[in-house]
């Protein structure tokens, strides 16, 4: 059944089930594409975990990891041992394959969001219901991974982003993140209203957008370089301890500026196929922009994450990032 959801999220086709029994607990479907699991008793390291996937639809490696996790699930594999909220992000963009389908849902998290139309729309379900599933959960800690692939390849391959909020992140995240194969931590540097954000932001989650591999059509992935993240999922749903490893083998980076777009007249100055955390020396032309005029990098070097110069006028062209301490 419950790889059957997945399924059926997907093809647009409703559930033949709303709620039923797994090993370890019961499922409950509250909304489309969202997914309860409730467990008889929680584990005592369990944790409320919302796991998304799917909010750009066009990003399908993680919709075949949780799949697979899911399976094991439903096959007994796995026994539940602590609440999940499984959310697939855009039915819609995800049946079409693209990223979107009328403007980027991974902005929209922001509790006074007065935009209209199915995104926006979409965005206040999926808030909603984490709100009532974190606030249903109230005595657990709270995680939220947002699982995402980037649309270009990339000096670290699997990285995560950090959202912005006075919220502190809890040290063992590192020892899991870095035993599940990720290879490189982005904090950013102010609040960017993306999926993860709202989870750390206004409920104190830890909670992060993990970047796994390079976005490619589904039957097209090699998810093997994504196993251990997958352990770390199947510890996640059992409510277990997950496997730790040192966090030194992290790289850290912190935003220090937000290239936007604010014409139609608007390019990036380096080739398309640049891989994200590649470095521009000083003085080296990033961008050109009929209304901002052009942007150089000043006396620090900096690396370019997530440049993508067909954004909508106004939103994000590329992070601009520096190396970073770890954390204490």
């Amino acid at each position: 059944m419950l790889a059957e959801w997945l399924d059926q999220g997907l093809e647009g086709r409703p559930p033949s089930r709303a709620e039923g029994r797994v090993s370890g607990g019961r499922f409950r479907l509250s909304a489309p594409g969202v997914l309860e699991l409730v467990p008889d008793d929680p584990a005592p390291e369990a944790r409320a975990c919302v796991l998304s996937v799917g909010v750009h639809g066009n990003e399908t490696a993680p919709m075949e990891l949780l799949g697979e996790v899911l399976a094991r699930l439903e096959a007994g594999q796995l026994c539940l041992g602590a609440p999940l909220l499984v959310i697939l992000g855009n039915p819609e963009a995800i049946r079409r394959g693209e990223r979107y389908v009328a403007t980027n849902l991974n902005r929209l998290f922001r509790r006074d969001l007065e935009e209209a139309g199915d995104e926006p729309d979409r965005a206040r379900v999926l808030m909603a219901a984490v709100d009532a599933f974190y606030a249903r959960h109230a005595g657990l800690s709270r995680l939220h991974y947002d699982l995402h692939t980037a649309i270009r390849e990339s000096r670290y391959p699997r990285f995560v982003v950090e959202p912005f909020a006075e919220a502190p992140t809890p040290p063992e995240q590192w020892r899991w993140l870095a035993a599940a194969g990720i290879q490189a931590v982005l904090h950013q540097h102010r609040h960017s209203w993306t999926f993860s954000h709202y989870a750390k932001h206004y409920h104190g989650a830890a909670a992060f957008t993990l970047e796994l591999g390079r976005a490619l059509p589904f039957g097209h992935n090699d998810l093997a370089p994504l196993a251990p993240m997958g352990r770390l999922l199947q510890a996640l749903v059992e409510g277990r301890e997950p496997a730790t490893a040192a966090p030194g083998t992290l790289a850290f980076f912190r935003a220090e500026h937000e290239l936007l777009r604010h014409s139609e007249a608007f390019r990036l100055c380096f080739p398309d196929d640049t891989p994200n955390f590649s470095e521009f020396p000083p003085g080296t032309r990033l961008a050109e922009d009929a209304v901002a005029g052009e942007t150089r990098v000043g006396e620090t070097p900096l690396s370019v994450v997530f440049p993508n110069a067909e954004v909508e006028i106004g939103a994000r062209a590329a992070l601009l990032v520096v190396p970073s301490p770890p954390p204490d």
